[in-house]
This record gives structure tokens, sequence and C-alpha cells, in this order.
């Protein structure tokens, strides 16, 4: 069994914060599969209302910096780049660096099936401590925390040493065929909250290109899109 505790400790530390209310970094480290497996306990709420605030601390923090240090890219290429960066990838790659798996409290049936390490968990429980930093400590140090650990990842994106963006891979290849738009759609949900399974379909001018599974819609939507491509290229070898 992980030593929470230690683990949080060696966190605080690392982190440098004096924390006014420690609850929400202990609220930031509990994945709703805990709560599942212990509903009479005492922690009644997960990180997922955290996560949705550190999503949109994290987007207007990195929006900001790019748009101030690269004044010559225009919206589009400031938009790509935000979502390399802002994606679920570059966000386990973070968690990993800060140990947060191991500061996590987590159900025992998602510990034994790989939980700490999955990468969805970890995207989301950065953003849930990002979400708990920000109303503990304000945007100043939100925003201190998210360039400090995302700076060598933008580093990484720009030397083009970063995983690929098959979503837009995808849309740059289908926009030099066509305007139309490309749609994601959330086919099938399975498994308990705590544990489940995503498959999405991506769609274009009405028919369905690709399709992929992930632990969460993200990671479904870009192993779509990896399909898709995949599909497009064969077909248009094929037509050669």
């Amino acid at each position: 069994m992980v030593n929470n505790r230690a683990a949080i400790d060696a966190l605080k530390e690392k982190l440098h914060i004096y924390w006014q209310d420690e609850g929400l970094l202990e609220l930031a480290m509990t994945h709703s599969s805990y709560n599942y497996e212990n509903r009479d306990g005492r922690r009644q709420e997960s990180n997922q209302r955290l996560e949705f605030l550190g999503d949109a601390v994290l987007e207007l923090v990195i929006s900001e910096h790019l748009y101030k240090s690269f004044p010559m890219y225009t919206e589009g290429e400031l938009t790509k780049l935000r979502a390399a960066i802002v994606c679920e990838p570059s966000l386990a790659r973070v968690a990993r660096q800060l140990n947060l798996g191991a500061c996590l409290y987590m159900g025992k049936g998602e510990e034994k099936t790989g939980g700490r390490e999955r990468p969805s968990i970890l995207a989301d429980a950065f953003e849930s401590l990002l979400g708990a930093v920000f109303l503990d400590q304000g945007l100043a140090v939100a925003r201190r925390l998210a360039l400090d650990y995302l700076q060598p990842v933008l580093e990484d994106i720009l030397a083009g040493r970063l995983d690929r963006d098959y979503k837009t891979e995808l849309q740059e290849y289908l926009q030099k065929r066509s305007a139309d738009p490309v749609n994601y759609v959330i086919l099938r949900e399975e498994g308990p909250d705590h544990d489940k399974t995503f498959t999405a379909g991506v769609v274009h001018n009405g028919r369905e290109l690709g399709r992929g599974q992930g632990h969460s819609k993200k990671e479904a939507e870009q192993q779509a899109a990896r399909m898709a491509l995949e599909n497009l290229i064969m077909s248009d070898r094929g037509e050669r």
C-alpha cells in the first residue's frame, strides 16, 4: 500500500507552498474511486470539481503565456501550440515529475489495475492540484506552478520531441480536401464511474472515419483520430 501521507508531505516540500487550507491539497489528491469504496469515510468529495477549476486556470495561464511569448504567431498557431501543451500526455508527464500518482487516495480496485500510472488519472490530478493552489494561493502562485513545470514541455514541442497530436494532424489533413468540420462523438461509456472506458468516433462530411477507446474522452478521441488518419492514408495509397 502506498504511503499517501509521506508522498503528500514530500509534494508540499517540493512545491514550497505554505498552505492556508491543507484540506484543499488532500481533496485534490482524492480520486473518485476512493469515495466509491469508502462511502462512510470522512472524504465524501473527490477531486473532480477541483479538476474542472484547474482546467480553466491552466488554459488561461498557458494562453496568456503564449500570447506574450510569441507575438508573431497567428491565432491558429497559438491554438495549436496550446492544445499540444494542455493535453493528457503533457499533463501526465508533469504529474509523474511531481509523483502525484503516489499522493492519490485511490480505491483498491483502481490501484490494482494500474490507476496510479494511468495517464488520464495523472493528468486530472495535476489539474486538480492547480485548482487547489489557485483557491488557496491565488492566480500568481498557480501561474508559477503551471509555467515552472510546463515550460520544458513547451520547449520539447517547439523542438519536435513530443508525442503526436493526432486530432490536429487529422484536422490539417482533411482541411486540404474540404472545409467541412470534423466532429467527435462519444459512442459508448462502459464501466463504473471510477474506471470508465470511452469509445469515440470521428465523423467528417457525414462519414465515420475511425473509432478509438480510452479511459478518458480525450484519450478516446485521440485514438479515433489516429485510426482515421491511418485509414485515410491507406486509402490514398490504394488509389494511386
